[in-house]
């Protein structure tokens, strides 16, 4: 992510939100107890972690309609985690099967706050998380509904607004403009860009490839609901309309849509940074290689899922993807930097050879010809997955391109390549593993993980555990995948859900726009902040944290974009993540 202008907002407590109300005579939860808020599956291991050294060692987790004992346990021994500095002692509670909602009560220390236990557990904030999307939707008025009254922007960057989508930058070698209207906002910011777009609208197409019969029904209560799409595709579609409108007809895509620099603290459709612009690289050929790759990769991705419900849709889609490849493959290494005074994100990649090998991977996916095929293969043998990296995110995408290809169910691919990329996952995943379970919090990140958006890093470790599941099931594979969510829900030191709106305590103050210039005293749901940054400063509180222990750099501050911005890419293997947890169906 990048700077974004701020205003400073003061550190608040976290608010209830979207939980059960609890009856008046329970007790008022400690920060020193740390659980899941959401909840935990009635036959996975469920740990809390307490940090109080107030504690004794008994604990019993209580019912929470009448505060009547379910389960008594005992602490384990005290341990340092290092990346925190927190001294830990774990609450196990997984024999707990009983379904309901609960809380823990540590002898000495308080109590917990609630969680449920039950197949659905996570089904609430699957929705909430993937209902984010609806309000990050540009050139539409937006309304939340019953559900949360109040949440509304008017239609914005249209016709008639300040500053439409969007005139031709000079950098982009074209004069005019273009209609550019629908997509997403990215982030705390009004802009759109193509590369952040692909891995967000990629992992949000997998989630339903990958679990369409857990997600297909979900009711989303968007403008499309009721139609004879599922409605986690017709919000993607939202997104891949834009897409669409950002490649030329050469076939190659313009980097990004965006004024030259950011605006305030408005509301989207009051955006006072100034025209919008379709922006390039300021020299021929003006679009770039990454972005056009990462559209061939998700358009290949759509062409298939979208022909049962719009065959036409589909063909367009497929259509963009064949384009864009072989652009992409005339220019392979056409790099963006900002230029020509503009300063907004850059999501700047010096190497576009993994975009290119997820374009390949989806493309043979969809089609089972033989050059896509041809082109993985030349490209695959320096892409292994790893553990000592960090994983799958906007600047490297070969993770989705080597599972693209293994589970691309193509009678022609190769042996040899499925075996090796089936190896390195499950190596990968047998590492990420045990240092899971070796984590004070069970939480996959290292302590180098700890930079700008290290949420997005525990989502997407999550994503890499469950793919290792998918080829070859293993409890720990899954229980780390799990455990990653654990974390982001509130078993971290923070005791902080870092999901807007979601469990007992979340951020109130999130780097985003909309939920800093309306009149609502609460965020915009459903939004994963970036969390814990290690080194980054920008202006805010964060500033006046040391340098480690690194998982406590984080303030719940508007000013802060370095540790509380959200963003498309962070919620989108969130979303992925909830969806694996959901009750299996047929």
């Amino acid at each position: 992510m990048v700077v974004r202008a701020f205003t400073f907002t003061l550190l608040a407590a976290g608010a209830a939100c979207h939980s059960p109300s609890a009856p008046s005579s329970a007790p008022v939860p400690s920060t020193a107890v740390k659980v899941d808020q959401v909840g935990y599956l009635p036959d996975e291991t469920k740990l809390a972690m307490v940090t109080s050294d107030a504690a004794p060692g008994g604990f019993t987790v209580r019912r929470a309609g009448d505060g009547s004992i379910a389960f008594r346990g005992a602490l384990g021994s005290a341990a340092l985690d290092a990346d925190s500095g927190d001294n830990i002692r774990a609450a196990d509670f997984s024999s707990l099967r009983e379904s309901g909602t609960f809380y823990l009560d540590v002898e000495g220390v308080g109590a917990s706050p609630r969680f449920e236990v039950s197949a659905g557990a996570f089904a609430a904030a699957f929705r909430l998380a993937l209902r984010a999307y609806y309000g990050q939707r540009c050139g539409t008025a937006v309304d939340l509904g019953p559900e949360f009254p109040g949440y509304t922007h008017a239609a914005c960057h249209r016709e008639g607004t300040p500053n439409p989508d969007a005139a031709f930058h000079p950098s982009s070698g074209r004069d005019g403009s273009r209609e550019a209207g629908k997509g997403w906002h990215d982030a705390g910011d009004y802009g759109k860009y193509v590369v952040n777009s692909g891995i967000s609208t990629g992992e949000l197409l997998w989630t339903y490839e990958w679990f369409a019969s857990r997600v297909r029904d979900v009711r989303l209560d968007i403008p499309e609901s009721g139609d004879a799409t599922p409605d986690i595709l017709d919000e993607a579609r939202w997104n891949l309309e834009w897409m669409l409108a950002m490649q030329d007809g050469d076939g190659g895509v313009w980097h990004k849509l965006t004024s030259e620099r950011f605006g305030s603290f408005v509301m989207p459709e009051r955006d006072d940074g100034g025209p919008r612009y379709v922006i390039g690289t300021g020299s021929p050929p003006y679009k770039s290689t990454c972005a056009t790759a990462d559209l061939a990769a998700v358009m290949a991705v759509a062409a298939r899922l979208y022909r049962p419900f719009d065959a036409g849709f589909a063909g367009r889609c497929l259509d963009a993807a064949t384009r864009g490849w072989a652009w992409a493959a005339a220019h392979p290494s056409v790099v963006f930097r900002n230029c020509c005074g503009v300063s907004t994100g850059e999501y700047g990649d010096d190497r576009c050879d993994d975009e290119r090998l997820w374009a390949a991977a989806e493309l043979f996916r969809t089609t089972g010809e033989a050059p896509y095929q041809e082109a993985f293969l030349a490209g695959r043998a320096a892409a292994r997955v790893s553990a000592r990296e960090y994983p799958q995110d906007w600047s490297s995408v070969k993770n989705m391109a080597l599972w693209a290809y293994y589970f691309s169910g193509q009678p022609a691919a190769d042996a040899a390549a499925r075996a090796l990329i089936r190896a390195d996952t499950l190596a990968a995943a047998d590492d990420i593993a045990s240092r899971t379970e070796a984590n004070g919090y069970r939480v996959s990140l290292r302590s180098a993980d700890y930079v700008w958006g290290s949420n997005g890093g525990a989502a997407n470790y999550g994503v890499l555990m469950v793919a290792a599941n998918a080829m070859q099931p293993d409890r720990r594979y899954g229980q780390a995948a799990l455990d990653d969510l654990h974390y982001l829900l509130g078993r971290n030191t923070h005791g902080l859900c870092f999901v807007t709106r979601l469990g007992t305590r979340s951020p109130r103050h999130p780097h985003h726009r909309p939920s800093g210039a309306d009149a609502q005293p609460e965020p915009w749901p459903g939004l994963l902040v970036g969390g814990p940054n290690r080194s980054t400063r920008d202006g805010s509180g964060l500033d006046a944290l040391p340098a480690s222990p690194p998982a406590r750099r984080y303030v719940d501050e508007q000013a802060s974009y370095a540790s509380n911005e959200v963003a498309i890419n962070w919620n989108a293997p969130l979303v992925f993540l909830l969806a694996s947890a959901l009750p299996a169906r047929e």
